[in-house]
C-alpha cells in the first residue's frame, strides 16, 4: 500500500468499527480452532492492530509485512516480534508456527495467491490453523481497492476451493459483514461516493455512526455464534487446518 494508507491504518485500527469487527472475528476463529500449542504468525500485519488484539490469546506472536516501516510500527504497537518480508516467500523455516492469520493480503496485486498459500502451508506445523480474511465479489471492486492496490476479490466457494487446492483440510469459508452489505453496495456501486474524492475508506467516522456500525457487526457476530450462516457479505472469513 501507499505510505499514506499505512498512516491512516495506524491511526484508525484501534477504534474504527471495521477493524474492531475484523479483529474480533479472527480472534474468535483462533479461540475455536487454536491448532497445537505454539506461535502465531500474522502475515501482512500492517501496523500491528491485530497483533495487539491477539495478545489476549496468551501465545507467542510474530508479524510480517512487506513494508519495513509498517513492521516496525507493528512491533512497537503490539510488543510482538515483527519483520519485513514477502508473503510469496516467507523468511521462516518449515513448520515453525501453530497458527497463521492473514487479513486482506491474498487480494493484493503484488501477491500470488497459490504461491502465498503454499508458503502458509509450508511454515505451519501439522495440525496448524490458517485464518484468512478476504474481500468479497469482484463486482464490488471500487476506488478504495485501487488506492490499496487490491486486484482481486473472492467468493466463498472460490476461496474454499483455492485453499483446498493448496493442501489444507477442514476448510470453512463464510461470509460476514452481511447486514451492512446493502450499505456497501449503495456507497460503492450506486452513489459511488468513494470515487468522488481521493480520501480513503479508512478514516474517522462521527462517533454516533461508528458506534452504530460497530453495533450492527456485534449483533451479526452474536447471531453467527448461535449458528446463523449468511448467504452473502462484504468479506469472507476462511478457517482451515494444515494436515
Amino acid at each position: 500500500m501507499e505510505a499514506a494508507e499505512y498512516d491512516l491504518m495506524d491511526a484508525a485500527e484501534e477504534r474504527m468499527w471495521w477493524y474492531r469487527a475484523l479483529h474480533a472475528r479472527v480472534t474468535d476463529a483462533l479461540a475455536r480452532r487454536p491448532g497445537p500449542p505454539g506461535a502465531v504468525l500474522d502475515a501482512g500485519c500492517g501496523t500491528g492492530g491485530l497483533l495487539r488484539r491477539m495478545g489476549v490469546l496468551g501465545r507467542p506472536l510474530v508479524g510480517l509485512d512487506f513494508n519495513p516501516a509498517a513492521a516496525l510500527r507493528a512491533a512497537g504497537k503490539s510488543g510482538a516480534a515483527a519483520a519485513a518480508g514477502d508473503a510469496n516467500r516467507l523468511p521462516f523455516a518449515p513448520g515453525v508456527f501453530a497458527a497463521l492469520t492473514s487479513c486482506d493480503v491474498l487480494c493484493h496485486r503484488a501477491v500470488d495467491p497459490p504461491a502465498a498459500l503454499a508458503e502458509f502451508h509450508r511454515v505451519l506445523a501439522p495440525g496448524g490453523t490458517l485464518v484468512l480474511n478476504l474481500p468479497a465479489y469482484d463486482w464490488m471492486h471500487s476506488a478504495h481497492d485501487e488506492r490499496v492496490h487490491n486486484s482481486r476479490r473472492f467468493t466463498a466457494g472460490g476461496a474454499r476451493a483455492l485453499v483446498g487446492r493448496a493442501g489444507f483440510a477442514a476448510v470453512e469459508a463464510r461470509y460476514w459483514n452481511a447486514l451492512l452489505l446493502p450499505l456497501m453496495v449503495l456507497q460503492r456501486k450506486v452513489l459511488k461516493s468513494d470515487a468522488a474524492h481521493d480520501s480513503s475508506d479508512v478514516a474517522p467516522f462521527p462517533p454516533w455512526l461508528d458506534a452504530t456500525l460497530h453495533g450492527v457487526t456485534v449483533a451479526e457476530r452474536a447471531l453467527a455464534r448461535l449458528g446463523l450462516r449468511y448467504p452473502a457479505g462484504g468479506s469472507i472469513l476462511v478457517v482451515a487446518t494444515r494436515p
